[in-house]
């Protein structure tokens, strides 16, 4: 931690490790708090019982929601629930949940983002129970988006659904009144989501990014490929924050290098605190606070100096 802040609220943030092996922590989740100036790992990912298989190539924990006293947390291809004291209550599958990143909650339905189909899935929070998914394309520079059935019967690639491709690398999205923001490495875009399933370019983006949404009157974004967190407001108002970078001699596990596994200054995850506020995550794992209308930096914490080690969820704990 740099020095306290009051006022700002807890975060609850998960991490990744790449290219982790069995019997390697691969990640968990944390509760950070920039008053007490404290950091609690109340899930270690290694630790938890859960099977070792399936886990991805990225393994560990990514995206945060919460729906009544309850905190959802996807893995690569299983939905997790816990409880406030974090003890698993119920997983689920779907076969086209695959390479799960970013998960995003509205009323009573839990939206996520299945990148191995380039889809977006949605599961009923009051059913518990998958019921909704489209598959999303662009093609020609324009978007659209097929409705199918989650459940059907002939899996991956059969005449119920989309076979797993990861042209457009989803890993985001975001939903309000107004539909599902969707966007990924690929997109360059934020693709909008409206009613009757139809599909459109909202925004143009760059290539690379994570965790776009809108934001005040403009569109907030990890451009990860810059190493920077963005806002571009529609009146030309843009901010650009610098992903922190540490000094190689503070790394640990470097001998993976920027051309393999893992890099450091990976910029994924991030939150809105408020209209002014935002804290966005990095690698190795570090969770970074920002003043948009300041254009600076706030402060910071690191919890681990393992380069492959890197915030994945990052979200506001909403329990006090």
């Amino acid at each position: 931690m740099t020095e306290p802040h009051p006022g700002i609220p807890p975060l609850i943030a998960t991490s990744v490790v790449r290219g982790a092996r069995q019997g390697d922590s691969h990640g968990g989740i944390y509760i950070v708090d920039f008053t007490a100036q404290e950091v609690t790992q109340v899930v270690d990912w290694n630790t938890a019982e859960i099977d070792f298989q399936g886990r991805g190539w990225d393994r560990g924990l990514r995206g945060i929601a919460f729906f009544g006293d309850e905190i959802y947390v996807a893995a690569s291809d299983e939905l997790f629930v816990y409880d406030r004291a974090f003890r698993i209550q119920r997983t689920y599958r779907n076969s086209y949940l695959k390479h799960c990143h970013e998960i995003a909650r509205l009323n009573n339905h839990l939206y996520l983002t299945s990148t191995g189909h380039d889809s977006i899935l949605a599961f009923d929070l009051e059913k518990q129970a998958f019921f909704w998914a489209m598959h999303i394309a662009i093609e020609g520079g324009e978007a659209r988006g097929t409705a199918y059935d989650p459940l059907g019967s002939s899996g991956p690639g059969g005449a119920n659904g989309p076979p797993a491709q990861n042209l457009l690398h989803l890993n985001n999205v975001y939903a309000d009144e107004r539909g599902l923001f969707v966007s990924g490495m690929r997109t360059q875009a934020l693709l909008h989501v409206g009613g009757a399933d139809k599909v459109r370019i909202a925004v143009d983006m760059p290539a690379g990014i994570h965790n776009a949404r809108p934001f005040r009157e403009g569109v907030l974004f990890n451009d990860t490929a810059a190493d920077v967190v963005r806002y571009v407001g529609r009146d030309g108002t843009q901010r650009a924050f610098a992903v922190p970078k540490y000094a190689p001699d503070e790394l640990e596990r470097t001998e993976l290098g920027d051309d393999k596994l893992a890099r450091q200054g990976f910029a994924r995850g991030l939150c809105v605190i408020n209209e002014r506020l935002i804290a966005a995550g990095s690698s190795p794992s570090t969770i970074t606070l920002y003043d948009v209308d300041a254009g600076g930096e706030l402060g910071r914490v690191n919890f681990s100096m393992d380069v492959r080690n890197a915030v994945h969820g990052l979200e506001v704990w909403p329990f006090g």
